[in-house]
């Protein structure tokens, strides 16, 4: 099946240091992937897995304990290349529009890739959701993701720091920041002065 666009709804879940000091070499790993395939205004697929780190495999205490997320989990993860190939998957599918919340995800993907040897998997547009959402409202400050969508009265889908429940809400705000853009770019409804021409309805009334 042939699709003209469709948007990814990505987040990931990265490895973490223990302290403010980095261990030597350390750098943040893909431990957790969440998308959500949109085409023509619909869901067309979900996807969600642990990842196994590779350069640094045992998760410091700090991150285990801010994402909930088990040594056993990642243990038991896709391998990179594994993940790399299900991009690629999505990317062969159709022209993707790549959406993130924060510029992370993608600087992660690209250097996870690097390190490994891999190809990037995304040709298509890359969005950063949050940096559209300050230009839109004006704010000075980034927001996060689920005080985003929380200032629009609605609540993040299941646990924040779960990438799949963080990809679906980042999905929920784009289509909430659509809406809103689409109302603002209506035109002015036309007044009765802008209907009637007063300078033929006034020589009307002068004969």
């Amino acid at each position: 099946m042939n699709y003209d666009h469709q948007y990814l709804f990505i987040d990931f879940e990265f490895t973490m240091p223990e302290g403010k000091g980095n261990p030597k070499g350390f750098f943040p790993e893909i431990i957790e992937v969440g998308i959500v395939s949109v085409v023509n205004q619909e869901i067309r697929d979900t996807f969600s897995s642990y990842v196994k780190p590779a350069a640094f495999p045992i998760l410091t205490e700090r991150c285990k304990s801010f994402l909930n997320i088990q040594q056993n989990q990642v243990d038991n993860g896709i391998s990179l290349e594994e993940l790399i190939h299900r991009l690629e998957d999505y990317e062969r599918l159709a022209a993707s529009t790549i959406i993130t919340w924060g510029n992370m995800d993608m600087k992660v993907l690209k250097h996870n890739c690097q390190k490994s040897g891999l190809p990037f998997p995304f040709k298509g547009k890359q969005i950063d959701l949050s940096m559209e959402y300050k230009r839109f409202f004006g704010d000075q400050n980034q927001t996060g993701l689920w005080k985003a969508v929380q200032e629009y009265g609605k609540e993040g889908t299941g646990k924040h720091h779960c990438a799949l429940d963080d990809a679906m809400t980042t999905y929920n705000i784009f289509k909430l920041v659509e809406n809103d853009k689409r109302y603002l770019a209506q035109p002015e409804p036309t007044t009765i002065g802008d209907r009637v021409d007063f300078s033929k309805l006034l020589n009307k009334f002068a004969l």
